[in-house]
């Protein structure tokens, strides 16, 4: 079974190539304002309108501030994206790690009266499990019960060292059993706030108000919340300017009138952008399938510029997909696929293509942005690019049936998410992942798969890591910073994993 993950990363894709156009743009005009300075309430533009009230189909990246409003979580994360108790308040794996049993908070009601209890519980897992966009979280999940009115034991098919992390990240939002089949028609949860239907305006401002005696009242400290989505950049930032808004998804591009401006800013790395070879063993392009081609491609590319030109400096140059806040991650390695355009004709000429190759990829309106860099590098090497274009909506569906293509692509914060979601499953940027056609990459995987929780599986995923960026398993330019600006006295703290950190992350200092 594979897990595919597609909403976040729908999402990333839309949401830095926005970012991209609205940054070739140009920078929009101040008032002269200093924005929302009142903080009794938080005014956050959100980018996007929410997806679903039901958390089995909502978005993993962009739902969050409306969800983490009305909902509770069973499993939440810490700002190192850790998993941490919720509705559950505590755990423990079995020996073999195919059972998890969880502890219930007692006294909780959702708001429509009924109880949650582990009845709930197994109710709502359920649905999740069987959601099109929440079951990614779920597939290795073989059953769910309730072991007595507070406990619930998850046995799974197989392990799964990322369950938990997927949970906190939006797959355990806990809602009313008696509504859980209308969910789209409004959410009932146990949340800390109460979505005040009669003030929101859908697609427009969304308001919530806080309950008085919500049993994590500490953690929410607005008494009231709008959420604004305005997926323009510009108009969002002169909302800022003007005091709509206090809190902003923001275009780093506007980072220095955000600075003039007194706003606190902060940034964590959210995708990675560069070229995905979906054809690493050559059955496409014959090319493809040799390592030296790969690394030619990575040698070639300046990736720094990249960064600069079209990224706004918002990130980090890098070779990896592991975050670069993570343990995993090996600044020491980033210096091997240093641009040198020599290098990258030569390892091509060894490989039998002095003159390059032939090969078609696809092109949509938000890829616009780097086609000149594409153009440029594939032309200095002789490889000759046939693009064809396509719509937005197709991009997603046709790019992997091409050999390579222009990605956007969200990470995790979990380093086992990373292995699962980049490497080793079939997703949509990575439809045939190949790990059994490449018998190093296979025995580490095992290994690491293998290995228990904690510094000896980290140190097996280190030696992964060098692998594949040997191996030139992609050519990533850069990972890609989410930004947001937000007033003196609101602090956001980005989340690796969330496009909007859910509201447990915005807080009053």
């Amino acid at each position: 079974m594979t897990r595919t993950r597609t909403p976040a990363l729908v999402v990333a894709l839309i949401t830095v190539a926005a970012t991209v156009v609205s940054a070739l743009a140009g920078c929009t005009s101040s008032s002269g304002a200093t924005g929302g300075g009142d903080t009794n309430e938080l005014k956050a533009g959100v980018f996007l309108d929410v997806t679903s009230w039901d958390p089995a189909d909502a978005d993993i990246g962009f739902d969050g501030p409306y969800l983490s409003a009305v909902y509770d979580p069973l499993v939440a994360l810490d700002k190192d994206a850790q998993p941490v108790p919720a509705l559950a308040t505590s755990w423990e794996w079995s020996a073999d790690r195919l059972t998890l049993t969880m502890h219930l908070r007692q006294g909780v009601t959702f708001n429509d009266g009924q109880k949650f209890d582990a009845a709930a519980a197994v109710a709502n897992l359920k649905h999740l499990k069987g959601g099109v966009r929440s079951g990614q979280a779920y597939l290795d999940v073989a059953d769910v019960n309730a072991k007595d009115p507070a406990t619930v034991e998850v046995r799974l098919s197989k392990r799964d060292d990322a369950l938990l992390y997927f949970m906190g990240l939006g797959r355990s939002w806990m809602a009313s059993p008696a509504a859980i089949q209308k969910l789209a028609d409004g959410p009932v949860g146990s949340g800390p706030y109460t979505y005040d239907k009669a003030a929101s305006t859908p697609q427009s401002q969304y308001v919530f108000t806080k309950k008085p005696n919500h049993w994590d009242s500490a953690t929410y400290p607005f008494p009231t919340v709008r959420l604004f989505p305005i997926t323009d950049q510009t108009a969002s930032f002169n909302a800022m300017l003007s005091g709509q808004l206090n809190v902003q998804f923001a275009n780093a591009a506007n980072t220095p009138k955000a600075q003039e401006n007194g706003w606190n800013i902060t940034q964590k790395a959210a995708s990675w952008v560069g070229v995905q070879f979906a054809d690493r063993t050559g059955s496409q392009v014959k090319a493809l399938g040799d390592q030296k081609v790969r690394q030619a491609i990575s040698y070639a590319y300046d990736a720094a510029g990249i960064l600069k030109a079209v990224g706004n400096n918002a990130g980090t140059t890098t070779n990896q997909l592991w975050p670069v806040d993570s343990p995993i991650y090996d600044k020491a390695m980033n210096g091997k696929y240093q641009t040198d355009m020599a290098k990258a004709k030569q390892l091509l000429a060894d490989a039998g293509y002095p003159n390059g190759f032939g090969v078609k990829m696809p092109m949509s309106p938000i890829f616009q942005a780097w086609q000149p860099a594409a153009n440029q590098t594939f032309g200095e090497l002789g490889i000759k690019v046939e693009w064809q274009d396509m719509a937005m909506p197709d991009y997603q569906k046709n790019a992997p049936t091409y050999p390579m293509f222009l990605a956007v692509i969200a990470m995790d914060a979990n380093d086992m998410a990373t292995l699962t979601d980049q490497v080793t499953s079939a997703q949509w940027y990575n439809p045939n992942p190949s790990v059994d056609k490449f018998p190093d990459v296979q025995k580490l995987v095992d290994q690491v798969q293998q290995a228990e929780p904690g510094p000896a599986q980290s140190a097996l995923l280190k030696q992964l890591n060098t692998k594949l960026v040997d191996l030139a398993w992609w050519d990533v330019w850069y990972q890609a910073n989410n930004t947001y600006f937000s007033v003196k006295g609101i602090t956001v703290t980005p989340i690796t994993g969330m496009m909007f950190p859910t509201l447990r992350f915005i807080q009053r200092g």
